[in-house]
């Protein structure tokens, strides 16, 4: 058993930022999609697994907190174009992917449209913790 002494405080940081006119549905369903890319990209964020007290194993979870905002969508391509800048590890999620059933057609359907014209409705983004704070500025938490 860990012997917990002090906070844990993480120089990285992962971010989702959602558009804020997205049902409920829409918004659980993308931000799910958009982590998963995180966990593949950069595997130092996942932590290890976890075991309740009977012994039964569970997949291990990412390390550290995600925390998750709203913005307006010009506020939304602000952060979008500010994490391309920079390079960070990214996922993306458009309004065309509501419509499609899988993978394949996810990657095709991005692929279809240039990277200006992309109707964002969420984005992910890792790294240095004050870099994504400046990516995410104009967003706000999630309620």
């Amino acid at each position: 058993m860990e012997t917990v002494s002090e906070p844990v405080r993480f120089e990285t940081k992962i971010a989702v930022v959602l558009r804020d006119d997205l049902e409920t549905w829409q918004r659980l369903n993308t931000t799910a999609f958009l982590v998963s890319g995180i966990g593949r990209q950069v595997p130092e964020v996942i932590g290890e697994p976890y075991a309740d007290a009977d012994g039964t194993g569970y997949l291990p979870m990412f390390r550290q907190p995600v925390l998750v905002f709203q913005a307006s969508k010009e506020a939304l391509t602000t952060s979008h174009l500010r994490a391309v800048t920079r390079g960070l590890p990214l996922s993306v999620f458009t309004t065309d992917l509501f419509a499609t059933g899988n993978d394949r057609d996810n990657r095709a359907a991005l692929r279809a449209v240039p990277r200006e014209l992309l109707d964002l409705v969420g984005m992910a983004v890792y790294g240095p913790r004050n870099v994504v704070d400046k990516i995410v500025k104009g967003s706000r938490m999630h309620p």
